[in-house]
């Protein structure tokens, strides 16, 4: 009996140590990340060349249009908000051993933030030997006793793979909602000018310039953007709208670097109405729904770009105006596309997002009679698009960008107020009145 009782007695034992440590272990932080700012990196298909960055005597966000797939163009001259009138160059070669500047807007605060890199454009490695982040000042410097240094696993340098993104661990830096941050790169070796760009400030002193508070002797230069993400441990926000477009949504004509497109807009309505919703802008200039244009068709791109966002909610799709273009243009050759063709693209976008909880708010595609590649049977599918999105019942919410940006004596012209030149891409103005016309209850 007492072998017995014994052995009872070490059985109950055991079952307390090993039940001990799930009770008296501490517990790990909660993550709560979610998405506060992106910039989608666009890798080229196998065996493509990618074009030339667009320089300052042509509009900014078309950067990476390939060549044999000349999407309607923006406007000229770009616009770049500069007011310490910083050197712009547009003609120089792929720059090595230098410290670039990215200038970045998050929509929601945050307790800490962390970044997501990218090498998603390039198929060989891409070293990086420091990287900072700091609260922005004037013409790309940093605010006095803002820096921190962003680590990889608790290391200063990092190596991005081919084709493949990194993130950052967590840096304990509070931001507020709207608070525009630098993020500053140091690439030992040579920075291609391959895929998605932004203006950013380079250094013109060779080596680890990170820490400096302005760079030496800098100068702007549109580059491939290195950050793709910016996420933040939320202080209250808690669900992010993600914007999947074209250039319109990228922000095409606005004012660089100064957040005037229609997704920056309406981050500062949600903020100032104190909603918890953040904004992350998915937009690249050039994308179609069902073809390659510049960057992968929003169909193929949905995982990465949408649900591969934390936090992510809602969707507001404004596609399909780049299809409609090389579908009819003549004055280059066409992609042939149907009515039907991209309201089942719109469906499949739809159908995938419910699959994971999320909402799906249709924009209405905004005029474009007299652009470029404009005709009368690519309008024909345009307002046939649009009819759809309004009254199909599809989509769990529309918003009329078309109503918003078009001539009142003309509704299928923009109105020139809202538009620079091309008769395509709306001007800060007509960014502005497309977030306006953007109902927030969608988002309660």
């Amino acid at each position: 009996m007492r072998i017995r009782h014994f052995a009872i007695y070490l059985v109950g034992a055991a079952a307390l140590i090993l039940a001990a440590p799930a009770e008296s272990a501490p517990k790990a932080p909660k993550e709560s990340w979610i998405g506060a700012w992106g910039f989608v990196p666009t890798p080229l298909p196998p065996g493509m060349t990618p074009a030339l960055p667009v320089t300052a005597t042509a509009a900014v966000p078309m950067a990476g249009t390939l060549p044999a797939q000349p999407a309607t163009p923006p406007p000229t001259p770009p616009l770049l908000d500069n007011p310490g009138n910083v050197p712009v160059v547009t003609a120089e070669a792929d720059p090595s051993n230098i410290t670039i500047r990215q200038l970045v807007r998050v929509a929601v605060a945050g307790k800490r933030i962390r970044l997501r890199l990218s090498n998603e454009g390039g198929s060989d490695v891409l070293a990086l030997g420091a990287v900072h982040v700091g609260a922005a000042g004037p013409d790309g410097s940093v605010l006095a006793g803002s820096d921190h240094i962003v680590t990889f696993d608790g290391h200063g340098a990092v190596t991005l793979p081919g084709g493949a993104p990194v993130l950052s661990d967590p840096v304990d830096l509070k931001v507020d909602a709207l608070e525009k941050l630098v993020i500053s790169i140091h690439v030992p070796g040579t920075l291609s000018r391959a895929g998605h760009s932004l203006y950013q400030y380079v250094s013109g002193t060779a080596g680890d310039q990170t820490g400096a508070a302005q760079l030496p002797s800098q100068r702007i230069m549109r580059l491939t953007a290195l950050v793709t993400q910016l996420e933040v441990d939320p202080v209250s926000a808690n669900a992010v709208v993600v914007t999947l477009g074209d250039s319109i949504t990228e922000g095409a004509a606005s004012t660089n670097n100064a957040f005037r497109g229609w997704p920056d807009r309406l981050a500062e309505r949600l903020a100032a109405a104190k909603s918890n919703w953040s904004v992350v802008n998915a937009g690249i200039g050039g994308n179609r729904l069902v073809r390659y244009g510049t960057g992968p068709n929003a169909l193929a791109r949905l995982d990465r770009d949408v649900f591969g966002v934390p936090g992510v909610k809602a969707i507001i799709l404004l596609e399909g105006i780049n299809d409609i273009g090389r579908g009819f243009t003549t004055i280059s050759p066409q992609d042939p596309v149907t009515l039907d063709a991209l309201i089942a693209a719109d469906k499949q976008i739809i159908v995938r997002a419910h699959a994971h909880g999320i909402r799906v708010i249709g924009a209405l595609l905004t005029p474009y009679q007299g652009a470029a590649n404009a005709s009368p049977a690519g309008e024909q599918v345009r307002t046939g698009l649009n009819n759809w999105i309004r009254t199909g019942g599809a989509f769990d919410g529309v918003v009329d960008f078309a109503t918003a940006t078009a001539d009142p004596a003309n509704p299928l012209t923009f109105r020139a107020d809202f538009n620079l030149r091309d008769k395509l891409h709306p001007n800060d103005a007509g960014y502005q009145a497309m977030a306006d016309a953007i109902d927030l209850n969608l988002f309660k």
